[in-house]
């Protein structure tokens, strides 16, 4: 959050240059370029967005292009969220080229590919590749660096900063609410630098927070963990209900590696206790955690991973390097780039031994710090215990690349959470909804093959149900879905007016987030709430009055495909 971060930022994207309304936490005197903020205690906006990731983002852009101001807040100093800060490439579905996300989204994905070509100096092959996907890696077909992720959103946010339409707050979180009735009248935003506070008056705020932190300060009501099966009839739900039970988080990080140089970091803590961890979990992990092998999400037998950082893949194996390699040299001319740089986002440092949800920051920030140690202690064991195809074992070689996550530790700026407090919503997505095997129990072998076509679609999405080990002791939950909408319903909280969810804080269950938690779906919710906001601002109506009436939500899904989002699937 300090001045010199944001400064590196503004340089790449050509921020630094213009006076802008963004403010970082620590510098607000000298830095704030905001036309409505000079060093106030308080702000009025028509939209208060808490959490600058790509919900919060896309948000920002649908309420902004509609003709309405807005403030967004990031604790961070990088917007983007899971694509940035927390260092995780986009997963995707096998459609995303042509279809299934909004129109802003596609362009997101045209718009990186086009910072590539105009600022690197690409092979002639790669430049005219229709889909470069600069990293090659294996888990998506545009696995790119996170500053550029950052610098393309701005890109695409500048013009409503440049007008004075859009403000950013980095380095600020949510502090406290003043609330009339069921209606959010301001929030309190906390300089996490300074303690510096400023109040946030607005008509509607957006919870676009990695872990839902608007709920509990503003009583909106919410579930937490795992549901049991007699609440939800869902065919893979727990037996017992369990509200702390929560899916494993990952404090990645960003390598290369250079083959001649013994790069050996220094002995981390607690390595030892990392390098002997089985984890304690049912069924059964394979074994160690700090090793090759890892129980196969699918059935959960023990499967042996590969791991080479020259980018030779071994036979039968995934090579774990060009999984989520960001930058592959070779679409680059000869010498631009030393070596590969790649992402450790992998079952070895899930986090599985603590909570983030409805803790105090100290606890959070405790459970943070095992975890960062957790991926030191892995990255260490890559370099020194690894085991080789040739016999030897580690990879010294290896080097931590803290310049391409922004930080000095080398550890992603923010852990990568896949699981939030879930609004208690008008409409709450079960597994008999989208779950491949489930749906067709409920609905037969004919009408199951589709997921349940919601008449209140604002969107679609895509991604199978991936649930990761959690800290109460369960093993992978991984199984197959359909191609699934997003219901209005399910962004509408069942008392507050005018507080929407814009991350994985939406009415889903424990098990059907595994599906609504990923890149584009989250764009898709931020775009969908942003929309709801603009429609209902100018038409001086609330969610729940265009939910309730046919006529009235016929006329915000047309206005909504109108601005590029799909609402049913294309050919499914």
């Amino acid at each position: 959050m300090k001045r010199r971060n944001f400064l590196h930022l503004a340089a790449l994207t050509g921020l630094g240059s213009l006076n802008l309304p963004i403010v970082s936490a620590g510098s607000m005197e000298s830095q704030t370029g905001a036309k409505n903020y000079a060093g106030n205690d308080e702000i009025q906006t028509d939209v208060c967005i808490i959490g600058g990731g790509l919900g919060g983002c896309a948000a920002a852009l649908a309420v902004c292009r509609n003709g309405l101001r807005a403030i967004v807040t990031e604790e961070t100093d990088w917007i983007g969220g899971q694509i940035s800060q927390q260092g995780v490439p986009p997963d995707e579905h096998q459609w995303i080229e042509t279809h299934g996300a909004p129109k802003s989204y596609l362009d997101y994905r045209v718009r990186v590919r086009d910072f590539y070509r105009r600022n690197y100096p690409l092979t002639d092959e790669a430049r005219n590749k229709v889909n470069l996907n600069p990293g090659n890696g294996s888990v998506s077909r545009i696995c790119h660096e996170p500053h550029v992720s950052v610098a393309v959103l701005y890109e695409m946010l500048l013009p409503y900063l440049s007008n004075g339409q859009l403000q950013i707050f980095l380095g600020f979180k949510a502090d406290t609410a003043q609330l009339q009735g069921d209606n959010v009248k301001s929030i309190s935003i906390r300089s996490i630098d300074d303690d510096k506070k400023i109040n946030v008056k607005a008509k509607n705020f957006v919870d676009a927070t990695e872990c839902g932190d608007l709920l509990p300060i503003t009583k909106t009501e919410y579930i937490t963990g795992t549901e049991s099966k007699k609440e939800t009839k869902e065919l893979h739900a727990s037996e017992t209900k369990r509200p702390q039970n929560h899916q494993a988080f990952t404090v990645c990080f960003a390598m290369d590696y250079q083959a001649d140089v013994d790069n050996t970091i220094d002995k981390p803590t607690d390595y030892d206790k990392w390098k002997n961890y089985v984890p304690n979990i049912s069924p059964a992990w394979s074994g160690k955690l700090l090793s090759l092998y890892y129980s196969n999400p699918r059935d959960l037998k023990p499967k042996q991973l590969g791991f080479d950082p020259r980018g030779i893949d071994t036979p039968g194996m995934l090579n774990l390097f060009n999984y989520r390699r960001l930058i592959h040299k070779d679409n680059f001319k000869p010498g631009f780039y030393q070596n590969d740089i790649t992402i450790v986002n992998w079952p070895q440092n899930d986090y599985m031994m603590g909570n983030l949800i409805d803790v105090s920051e100290a606890d959070f920030k405790k459970t943070v710090d095992d975890a960062k140690n957790l991926s030191r202690s892995l990255f260490y064991w890559l370099q020194t215990e690894a085991p080789r195809l040739d016999g030897g074992i580690g990879w010294k070689g290896l080097r931590l690349r803290g310049d391409v996550m922004g930080t000095l530790d080398g550890m992603a700026k923010y852990p990568y959470i896949r699981e939030s407090r879930r609004i208690k919503a008008e409409f709450t997505v079960l597994e008999e909804h989208v779950g491949a095997e489930n749906r067709i129990l409920i609905a037969g072998e004919k009408e199951g093959k589709k997921a349940f076509q919601f008449h209140d679609s604002v969107g679609v999405g895509y991604y199978h149900i991936d649930l990761h080990p959690s800290n109460q002791g369960d093993n992978y939950i991984d199984f197959p879905s359909l191609p699934f909408q997003i219901p209005l319903g399910s962004l509408l909280p069942q008392r507050v007016n005018n507080l929407f969810p814009a991350n994985k804080n939406i009415g889903t269950t424990h098990i059907t987030n595994g599906c609504y938690r990923l890149h584009p779906v989250e764009w898709s919710i931020g775009e969908a709430v942003g929309l709801l906001i603009a429609y209902t601002s100018k038409n001086k109506l609330n969610g729940k009055q265009v939910r309730s009436d046919k006529n009235k939500l016929n006329a915000f899904q047309q206005f909504i495909q109108q601005q590029g989002v799909e609402t049913v699937w294309r050919g499914i």
